[in-house]
């Protein structure tokens, strides 16, 4: 008999029990760990990193209350305080830091950076199931090794002294992760005002649609079409769940298929855009933005329709839906985004209609 599933199975972003890059920072007292969190987030000079702590009004014991946790910004440097912090909450809160840096010896998170403290062996010991996925381990002072114990987990590690700053957050930069870049050809439109498939163009030797597939092939990203379901038949497609959104829908359906990567989204009514625009575009990638985006001098605003979404854009999208808007130009205009110039502008020029493509032909 067939388990008959209630909910829709959803592909779920890499998270861990506070963000994509977490690391805990566990083996020490508690005041050591603040001050290398602090000297870390201060090396790495990352604009959204946080420290994540517990209330230790009760002084440095294990037992520290639990009842709120510090969330530490690189620039504000603010306490939040909530008592009934689920883990859901926890995950939105801390969508967009690009670092989340935790006190192990109250909270866990799925890397670690063990440190060798002498007066912490027993309290380690505890935590050592809580030891999934070492990255190093730092020495303090008096220490000339890890713990015997630890032998096992020491392979291939890296050893440091907790004077040797400068190498410790060499080690936690190598820890944070950059999201893959997939390509998606928004090809799903209608093309009402083009009386025909504005995808099945051919402005250079063949369709728009493959030749965008093709220049996407060229920087070696794994692009796909964001089409109907019966449009383009025999190619790697993602169709819209979000319908009647448009190019909003396109990329939200793109995020919900993979919501680890960041997407790299062209609509294909842009015939000058090829493989130097998306290597320009992608040079000038800001991991730290929601997107990286062109400035359209006709519009005066970021360009939707060649853009670098990141993945934690996947949220803010969501929340302007949930506020009644569908517009991806509205997002970028109202969000922490890089917009940079393009070296030619007429590259966002794009053709809807057959007057317009009668006009880029001549040019061309």
């Amino acid at each position: 008999m067939k388990k008959h599933q209630k909910h829709t199975k959803l592909s779920k972003p890499e998270i861990g029990n506070f963000g994509r890059n977490e690391l805990s920072l566990v083996g020490a007292p508690c005041g050591e760990i603040q001050e290398l969190a602090a000297a870390i987030i201060e090396g790495l000079n990352i604009p959204n990193s946080t420290y994540i702590d517990a209330d230790h009004s009760f002084g440095d014991s294990e037992e520290a209350g639990l009842r709120s946790n510090e969330l530490t910004d690189k620039i504000k440097y603010f306490r939040f305080d909530k008592q009934d912090l689920n883990d859901f909450d926890k995950k939105i809160l801390l969508n967009d830091q690009e670092l989340v840096l935790v006190n192990g010896n109250h909270f866990q998170a799925n890397k670690q950076l063990v440190l060798i403290h002498p007066k912490k062996e027993a309290s380690l010991k505890k935590r050592l199931d809580q030891l999934t996925n070492v990255k190093g381990f730092i020495l303090c002072d008096g220490m000339g090794a890890p713990f015997e114990w630890l032998k096992d987990l020491q392979k291939d590690k890296p050893v440091l002294r907790i004077d040797q700053k400068e190498e410790i957050v060499s080690l936690v930069k190598r820890c944070i992760e950059t999201p893959v870049i997939k390509g998606l050809v928004l090809a799903g439109g209608k093309s009402t005002r083009m009386g025909e498939d504005k995808g099945q163009i051919d402005y250079h030797g063949l369709p728009q649609v493959d030749y965008l597939l093709k220049e996407f092939e060229k920087v070696k990203i794994e692009a796909l079409v964001s089409c109907r379901p019966d449009q383009y038949p025999g190619y790697n497609c993602i169709t819209d769940k979000f319908e009647g959104l448009g190019p909003f829908g396109a990329i939200a359906s793109a995020f919900q298929s993979d919501p680890n990567a960041a997407w790299l989204v062209v609509a294909c009514d842009l015939p000058l855009v090829n493989t130097s625009v998306f290597e320009e575009l992608i040079s000038k990638r800001n991991l730290h933005k929601i997107a990286t985006a062109f400035h359209n001098l006709e519009t005066n605003f970021p360009d939707p329709l060649i853009t670098l979404w990141e993945p934690k854009a996947y949220m803010r999208l969501m929340e302007f839906l949930t506020l009644g808007y569908s517009c991806p130009r509205k997002v970028l205009i109202n969000s922490d985004i890089e917009e940079v110039q393009p070296e030619n502008p007429a590259i966002l020029k794009n053709v809807n209609t057959p007057e317009e493509r009668e006009e880029f032909e001549l040019k061309v």
